[in-house]
């Protein structure tokens, strides 16, 4: 057995996995307090009164909701039935997965301030701008409604014969938190007392429960993806990747953006792997997309979302991402 080999890898591991495990534990707290001091119900009826600007804060909604692709549809429905737009929406559901706070925070501590800036810059602008766009399109009525709505919803005992929309997304909210391996009671600790205005003492011990059941469900992808970093970059062959995705020229780029949307890419197991590959030859370029396309649009996200969106308006989410990809691909590989 290499012992220096292993020794690579053990140190790899360490560095990845250390840096990794204090960053999701501080962006955990952040998410946990804005959780708890911003709800998510509050935040989806403002976005009804404000369709001007309906895609910038579909975008910046989207920023706040750091979890797994399950969980934002039903948030999703839940917008779509107190009437909010299209183009918010789909704003909603590019920003979600490609540019939320955690996300933000693994790019950064891969790759530096830099690049996390610049890939913000080019998701947040398609998020935007997407949503902008089929705002203004034919299809800005490709969105489920009313009891096209409600027949895609499984049953639940979460469901009510209330016809409460406000109660109805909160209660999908609860149902994405199951979805997400996250146990329900951590989650929503303090939603029976909502009505109630809960004590400072009881908002900040409900945002520590939740930021502790966030990191629980994150962290063994981060360590997992730290174990598959440091084994490779002790026994990958360096040639081997250059020879493979170490270009930088458009093909590479456009085939990595292609192939990252089947995939279902989790970002705590991507970032350390694309790391290492990036120091073995892989371009910037084609890991960037394949980080867009996969964590944006992977194929259980798209049938996800086809349970709120009609099938133009899936075409859309799915081009956005595509050209997202594409687009910032590039940008990387010959601008940073």
């Amino acid at each position: 057995m290499n012992t220096e080999k292993l020794m690579i890898a053990l140190d790899e591991f360490i560095h990845v996995g250390g840096g990794l495990t204090i960053v999701i534990a501080v962006v955990s707290i952040i998410t946990g307090l804005m959780r708890e001091y911003l709800p998510q119900e509050k935040l989806q009826k403002k976005l009804t009164k404000h369709e001007k600007w309906g895609s910038l804060l579909g975008a910046s909604f989207g920023m706040l909701t750091p979890f797994c692709s399950a969980s934002v549809v039903p948030v999703t429905m839940g917008m779509a039935s107190m009437g909010v737009s299209l183009g918010t929406v789909l704003s909603f559901l590019v920003s979600a997965p490609l540019c939320n706070f955690i996300v933000l925070a693994m790019v950064y501590a891969a790759f530096g301030f830099k690049v996390a800036a610049v890939y913000l810059a080019v998701t947040f602008s398609a998020a935007v701008i997407g949503g902008w766009l089929i705002s203004k399109s034919p299809w800005k009525n490709e969105i489920k409604r009313g009891d096209e709505l409600i027949n895609t919803k499984a049953p639940s005992s979460c469901h009510s014969a209330s016809s409460n929309t406000a109660n109805m997304s909160h209660c999908e909210m609860q149902q994405a938190s199951n979805s997400c391996d996250l146990e329900l009671g951590e989650m929503n600790n303090g939603s029976a007392s909502i009505s109630m205005a809960p004590s400072t003492s009881t908002k900040m011990n409900n945002a520590l429960s939740f930021a502790l059941a966030l990191f629980k469900r994150i962290i063994p992808y981060v360590l997992l993806g730290a174990l598959i970093s440091g084994l490779s970059a002790a026994y990958l062959p360096g040639e081997l990747v250059e020879k493979y995705v170490g270009g930088g020229d458009m093909s590479s780029i456009l085939i990595a953006a292609v192939i990252g949307i089947p995939l279902y890419l989790r970002i705590e197991m991507a970032i350390p792997l694309l790391n290492v590959l990036i120091l073995k030859g892989m371009g910037l370029g084609p890991a960037i997309a394949l980080i867009i396309g996969g964590t944006g649009a992977s194929l259980p996200e798209i049938a996800l979302v086809s349970a709120v969106l009609k099938r133009k308006a899936v075409v859309a989410f799915v081009s956005i991402i595509l050209i997202a990809a594409i687009i910032g691909g590039p940008l990387f590989q010959y601008v940073i």
